[in-house]
């Protein structure tokens, strides 16, 4: 039984935050609908129910074309602060298959390392442009959690 070869991403980024701020921004609706979605793309969260064998579903809409591609998975382990392990599956018949993404968290001297591999991409999506989207969405991230912004009094 022959399988459609999928691909498999792995980033590596230091973080000038906390873990669990980062790790927040993993599973908070709104700081997922601000950061995630590559550029050019809205996101929206559609359900989250973040905890072992909870579900997640959200949507990228293109800005320029208002077509629209939703998604989903189930959240395997969450370990605050350290580790976000979920499924992902493309609504599209044209994409099928699951993929694993795994994002680890470790406190380093100057912030958090973080490590994420999406292994299982369907053969029809070309690992350069998940990488890619990848690279602007954790450009996002950063602008996201690294500022020390204090609260007024």
């Amino acid at each position: 039984m022959s399988h459609d070869k999928t691909g498999t991403v792995r980033l590596h980024r230091v973080l000038r935050a906390p873990a669990e701020r980062i790790y927040r921004a993993f599973l908070d609706p709104d700081a997922m609908a601000k950061w995630l979605p590559p550029h050019g793309f809205t996101g929206k969260v559609h359900e989250i129910d973040a905890r072992v064998g909870g579900r997640y579903r959200m949507s990228f809409t293109n800005l320029g074309t208002g077509s629209s591609h939703s998604f989903g998975g189930t959240y395997l382990e969450l370990v605050p602060g350290e580790l976000i392990r979920h499924t992902d599956t493309f609504d599209d018949p044209n994409m099928p298959g699951e993929m694993i993404t795994a994002v680890k968290l470790r406190a380093v001297a100057c912030g958090t390392e973080l490590d994420i591999v999406q292994e299982g991409i369907p053969a029809q999506i070309p690992v350069e442009f998940c990488y890619l989207g990848w690279q602007e969405s954790l450009t996002l991230l950063a602008q996201l959690v690294e500022p020390e912004i204090p609260d007024n009094p």
